[in-house]
């Protein structure tokens, strides 16, 4: 297939670009950044609405990664507001532009994030099927999906791919806990009561060329791993992979001096237990089904 992937060049869409490649497709970037005549890319500019319609004929499959880091910067107005335009501002652009070709994309698998449920899910099992929560997140992701709806209407599969946390050591949120936790200075954050759904970089990756392939699978997929933990329980698990202690727990009240009230109660002491139903109901099998080996695995 021919492939054009956004946020080609970033943690996900780097290894994403690379396993497809791998498999035999013909990988395009979308990029913002100036493009050579002969290269395998393509140049956008979302917030100017700049996306010429000629240059993306041929495609037959999208991937749509880019968007505002959600947790690179305390939560300002306008970082918030970023925030949420770069998600629907480009997604929507990206969706217009592949319904108008000629032949549109079978596919477009676009990213989107377990906040779509909330904050505030407790121990609840989540499923496709849950209604969305409460929260800034919960508030963006609903939009973000939204801006898929042109190309849903010209008749294109689209896959929203509500991810947990992506862990790999180069890169990410485990990458940034290593450093503390090899100091032995590790722990859980809060009362680490607060559930966390993660998947490994490895799978995915291969959930997404998995989605990619399968023709029945359209809507909103959980991509997640199937044993999501609470965050003392992660704590533990990284602690053990380390061979390193993890009793300093981090005080509540330290984490939201840091990052602000609202920011830390939506991303470190909110939580979802997201189940991957419609992956497993599919046959998707997992690499990394368990935390503990996985973390084992990805630092030994």
């Amino acid at each position: 297939m021919r492939i054009l992937i956004s946020g080609a060049s970033g943690f996900i869409g780097s290894a994403l670009a690379d396993k497809l490649t791998s498999s035999g497709h013909r990988v395009i970037r979308l990029t913002r950044r100036p493009v050579s005549p002969g290269k395998d890319a393509v140049h956008w500019d979302p917030e100017s609405a700049r996306l010429a319609v000629a240059d993306l004929e041929g495609l037959d499959a999208v991937v749509h990664l880019a968007g505002e880091g959600i947790g690179d910067h305390r939560w300002t107005e306008g970082h918030k507001a970023r925030v949420l335009d770069s998600r629907v501002r480009g997604t929507h652009l990206l969706a217009e532009t592949i319904a108008g070709l000629e032949t549109p994309p079978e596919v477009m698998v676009s990213q989107s994030g377990a906040h779509y449920y909330g904050y505030e899910s407790g121990e609840r099992p989540l499923t496709e099927d849950a209604p969305p929560g409460g929260g800034f997140l919960a508030r963006v992701v609903e939009q973000w999906e939204a801006a898929t709806e042109p190309a849903e209407k010209a008749g294109i599969r689209i896959v929203r791919t509500r991810s947990g946390v992506v862990l790999s050591p180069d890169g990410g949120a485990l990458q940034k806990q290593l450093l503390p936790f090899r100091l032995g200075i590790g722990g859980k954050l809060g009362s680490g009561r607060q559930y966390f759904s993660w998947i490994s970089l490895e799978d995915e990756v291969a959930g997404m060329e998995f989605l990619l392939e399968r023709d029945a699978i359209s809507g909103p997929v959980n991509l997640v791993a199937p044993n999501p933990v609470t965050n003392a329980e992660f704590t533990r698990a990284l602690g053990a992979a380390l061979g390193r202690p993890t009793f300093m727990p981090v005080p509540s009240l330290a984490i939201k001096l840091l990052f602000g009230t609202e920011m830390s109660e939506e991303m470190i002491f909110g939580g979802q237990r997201l189940l991957p139903k419609r992956l497993q109901d599919a046959g998707f099998e997992f690499r990394d089904p368990e935390v503990g080996a996985a973390l084992r695995r990805m630092l030994s």
